[in-house]
């Protein structure tokens, strides 16, 4: 399995290693417990190195996003960034990405590790119908760390000479970490404060060991799941996959149908907006501590043996103390306070339908 150019650090700090993605990645180091605390109270450090990254430049960057994704790039402000969708031409999801405008026509796409082959084909089976050609992918060229914490950009400010302050949410700026150049994003997978940081492989174990030396526990992707899963974000292969669309994952509002330039899976997902979907992805919490997980079928009351949906993800929240999940249900079945049934291993529990997501950060 591919590894990230941090791995000899992880093992050297006791991390437990886990395939996710095609990828060697660390689970573990401590407690999952311990590290999810660590990021909700103070500053946790992870890992993302094995996530893609696609750069979009030279004239008709713009133009051309807006024909592959179903976004609309050439509306983000130069420095901010735009959470999108690659979709195929049914308008099913291929990938969720983020986009970030470094400036008129120079772009930053990062795609899921698992997904990168997968995106960089389609990118560039339509960069060729478009006669587009500044399209690199550059994922082996860079480490990716991120840093999430009420207390994450305190404590990269004393390692970087940018203003962070001067960096809101959903943005992206430049600066040097522990003096190594880096692009700053301020976005995030766990529902907290803080930075991905983007910068050259060949310098990862620097820039890794100084934000721990600063005081950034490092986590793997076990407390990784469980904060994002708290926050309400998807993850491809579980929430997202070539078998859902936006509408029925709750992201219609990515699509950006009211505009007059065509976009790859333009007309079938007109379509699909103008029809109830079949499904929706809902948010569900129960009471003790029994956790419901991926793939448990879910029913409509404790006696019914016709399943209405499956867990996606789920499990006992560190945070809040109960059950929490992610799960797509027949839509006549997913109005918040609905009470569904759940078999974990055998046992009905009862969950209600709520809206995402569980856990909010305090402002």
């Amino acid at each position: 399995m591919p590894q990230t150019p941090l791995h000899a650090e992880h093992a050297r700090l006791g991390a437990s290693f886990t395939d996710f993605g095609g990828w060697d990645m660390p689970v573990r180091y401590s407690s999952d417990l311990a590290e999810h605390q660590a990021v909700r109270e103070s500053a946790g450090l992870f890992d993302i190195s094995h996530m893609a990254e696609i750069f979009i430049t030279g004239p008709g960057s713009a133009a051309f996003l807006d024909y592959a994704l179903v976004g609309q790039a050439s509306a983000i402000s130069n420095g901010k960034a735009k959470y999108s969708l690659i979709c195929n031409t049914q308008g099913n999801i291929i990938d969720d990405l983020i986009v970030y405008r470094l400036a008129d026509e120079e772009f930053l796409v990062i795609a899921n590790a698992g997904n990168r082959h997968a995106v960089v084909v389609a990118l560039n089976e339509r960069a060729a119908s478009q006669g587009f050609q500044g399209l690199a992918d550059k994922s082996d060229e860079f480490a990716l760390l991120a840093i999430q914490g009420p207390k994450a950009t305190a404590l990269l400010q004393t390692l970087t000479d940018a203003d962070l302050s001067a960096l809101p949410y959903y943005s992206i700026g430049t600066g040097n970490v522990s003096g190594v150049s880096s692009y700053l994003c301020r976005t995030g997978y766990t529902g907290e404060d803080g930075f991905e940081i983007l910068f050259p492989a060949d310098k990862a174990a620097v820039v890794f060991n100084a934000l721990i030396a600063s005081g950034a526990t490092p986590c793997g992707l076990a407390s990784r799941d469980t904060l994002r899963l708290e926050a309400g974000m998807p993850l491809y292969g579980h929430e997202l996959n070539l078998e859902t669309n936006p509408y029925q994952a709750g992201f219609g509002r990515v699509v950006k149908l009211d505009r007059a330039e065509d976009f790859v899976g333009k007309s079938a997902l007109a379509a699909l907006s103008n029809q109830s979907p079949d499904k929706k992805l809902v948010g569900l919490i129960g009471e003790g501590k029994r956790a419901a997980r991926a793939e448990y079928s879910l029913y409509s009351s404790i006696d019914s043996t016709e399943p209405i949906g499956e867990i996606t993800s789920g499990a006992l929240s560190p945070t809040l103390g109960y059950p929490v999940a992610m799960a797509y249900v027949a839509t006549a079945s997913s109005e918040v306070g609905n009470i569904v049934s759940v078999d974990i291993r055998g046992t009905r529990a009862e969950m209600t339908v709520v809206n995402l997501p569980f856990y909010k950060r305090s402002k």
